[in-house]
């Protein structure tokens, strides 16, 4: 039988602190009635201060651990994916590795919203080559910190989180059966952070012009996301080799209800077969797609022998999709 690379394990760390469409009707001009007609947002949760995105991701990687049956000494590889790290260097994933415990090589994983999907990409290639047994994928967001809390159009939509997934060896036909990914960097204006980087290096002016914080074209943005997403669940699934009704279910990334919404009709999937949980959570950016499959596991929507779609579309603009069987 084909080798295959799979998920061994699952874990979370959702913060505590909740942070309500009523809360934000007192911070900006909006409404519960405007947030959740538009984006099918409740709530979100917000970490606390001195939580930083290694916290959440090391809490949400050992409980992975644990429900592999594995130690941190058995880790060859950490991935995180992430766009809200700790620092601009060292990666996050150094340090979680000392949070955890382990001793294995390290590293962070750039893809905005897709980033686990695309780091769980990595990790499956490993696997596969023999180069590593077990690999820690992890895709955790302190998104808080860089959103304009003054921008209506923007802070309601997002939320910090992490999620984890042990990466091994699947067995019995199980595991991924593909993996598709895409980007172009022609739309890259389209959903950043501008400042802090090499290109407008932090100063006095770029705090006070919130440079620091996230811009959205949300109208093109929605437009490219369905259709990449769409498309890119499409692929995905004639790439395993198997039929759109064998689908179980279909995990996308969990931005904008409206946008999820417009994929299914694109894709010809019932809205029934689709996980939504961002009416809890909002956008958690790499952390979304990893926290929707580890509720819908934890909850019985995912069953042995399921077929599952995952999709996500983020910044770069990048997206991709997988297919596994559960």
């Amino acid at each position: 039988m084909k080798k295959r690379a799979g998920i061994a394990g699952l874990g979370l760390y959702i913060p505590e602190k909740i942070l309500t469409n009523y809360d934000l009707e007192k911070m900006v001009d909006t409404t519960d009635e405007w947030i959740q007609s538009r984006t099918g947002i409740k709530e979100r949760h917000i970490a606390k201060k001195g939580e930083s995105t290694s916290d959440l991701a090391a809490a949400a990687g050992l409980e992975a651990l644990k429900d592999a049956g594995l130690k941190s000494s058995d880790l060859d590889l950490i991935i995180v994916a992430t766009i809200s790290g700790d620092m601009l260097f060292p990666s996050t994933a150094c340090l979680v590795q000392k949070k955890i415990g382990a001793t294995c090589p390290s590293f962070d994983l750039g893809a905005a919203c897709s980033g686990f999907p695309y780091a769980m990409s990595v990790a499956q290639g490993l696997i596969l080559s023999g180069l590593y047994k077990n690999i820690l994928v992890i895709g955790a967001e302190v998104l808080s910190g860089f959103v304009d809390w003054t921008d209506r159009s923007t802070c309601v939509l997002f939320g910090d989180g992490a999620g984890a997934a042990v990466i091994s060896e699947a067995r019995d036909g199980h595991g991924i059966l593909s993996t598709y990914l895409a980007a172009d960097g022609n739309y890259a204006d389209l959903l950043k952070v501008p400042a802090g980087g090499s290109a407008i290096p932090p100063t006095l002016e770029t705090i006070q012009q919130k440079l620091h914080t996230l811009k959205m074209n949300g109208s093109e943005v929605f437009k490219l996301a369905v259709r990449s997403m769409g498309d890119a669940v499409l692929k995905a699934i004639q790439l395993a080799g198997i039929k759109l009704e064998q689908v179980d279910i279909l995990i996308p990334h969990q931005a904008n209800l409206r946008i999820i919404q417009a994929v299914a009709e694109r894709v010809n999937i019932p809205i029934e077969k689709i996980f939504i949980n961002l009416d809890k959570y909002g956008n958690m950016s790499s952390a979304s797609t990893i926290v929707a499959l580890y509720e819908a596991v934890k909850t019985g929507r995912v069953k042995p022998g399921s077929h599952i779609a995952m999709v996500a579309f983020g910044s770069g603009l990048t997206w991709a999709s997988t297919v596994m069987k559960w």
